[in-house]
């Protein structure tokens, strides 16, 4: 396990977003998806400019709070764009660092996920759930 790569664990070509979309957009993919994280990137499609979390949606418990229900939760999301929540300053891994290196990242930064650049590119995303499925992969 010492050996294995970003690249060798990562999932590539991640489901993005671009920074002028709406977060009802978001909230879908996440949902369809099963997805806690999205990369935003610029209008070229590839380069990285934020990201957007779950977490930045914060949509059900603050809405509850509110007294808000579905609908009107859709309708709070529809006139916010991504850029309006989206974290700017992302930490990123290259694809040939350690997996050892990059767990290390995660766990000292308490981050759900590394989107992966390389050469100014976004190229792929490791998440907390690329390390549970390889740990079943290899029994550990």
């Amino acid at each position: 396990m010492k050996d294995l790569k970003v690249r060798d664990v990562m999932s590539s070509d991640p489901t993005t977003l671009k920074r002028n979309d709406k977060l009802t957009l978001a909230d879908d993919i996440m949902l369809l998806g099963r997805i806690r994280h999205l990369p935003v990137v610029d209008d070229d499609g590839q380069t990285l400019v934020g990201i957007v979390s779950q977490r930045d949606l914060f949509r059900d418990a603050l809405a509850q709070a509110l007294g808000y229900g579905r609908h009107a939760q859709r309708k709070i999301l529809d006139t916010l764009s991504v850029k309006d929540v989206m974290t700017s300053e992302v930490i990123t891994a290259g694809p040939d660092i350690s997996l050892v290196e990059a767990a290390r990242l995660l766990a000292e930064r308490k981050i759900g996920c590394l989107p992966v650049v390389e050469h100014g590119r976004l190229v792929g995303i490791l998440t907390e759930g690329d390390f549970v499925a390889l740990i079943a992969r290899r029994g550990i």
